[in-house]
C-alpha cells in the first residue's frame, strides 16, 4: 500500500523564506552591488540591448502584457434546446 503521509501537506523547504533569511541574503549580497552596478553600467554604455532591458525594468517596471483576441464566428450563450 501506498504511503500516504508522502503526498499533500507541509514539505521541508516549500514556501517564502523567513524574513532573517531574507535580510541574510541583502547582507551577504550588498558588497557586490558596486560591481553589479558597474557592470550594468558598462552594458548600458555599450548598447547592449539585455543591459538596457534590464535596466528599464527595474527602474520603469515591466509593461503590462496585452493579448489580441480575435473571433472569427459568433456562438450562443447557451442553448436553447437544453431549456
Amino acid at each position: 500500500m501506498e504511503n500516504k503521509s508522502r503526498r499533500g501537506g507541509r514539505r521541508e523547504g516549500a514556501g517564502r523564506p523567513s524574513k532573517a533569511e531574507e535580510v541574510k541574503m541583502i547582507e551577504t549580497l550588498t558588497p557586490l552591488a558596486p560591481k553589479a552596478f558597474k557592470k550594468l553600467e558598462e552594458g548600458v554604455d555599450s548598447g547592449d540591448f539585455k543591459f538596457i532591458k534590464l535596466f528599464f525594468e527595474y527602474y520603469a517596471g515591466k509593461p503590462r502584457e496585452t493579448k489580441d483576441v480575435n473571433v472569427t464566428s459568433e456562438q450562443p450563450l447557451f442553448d436553447l434546446n437544453d431549456i
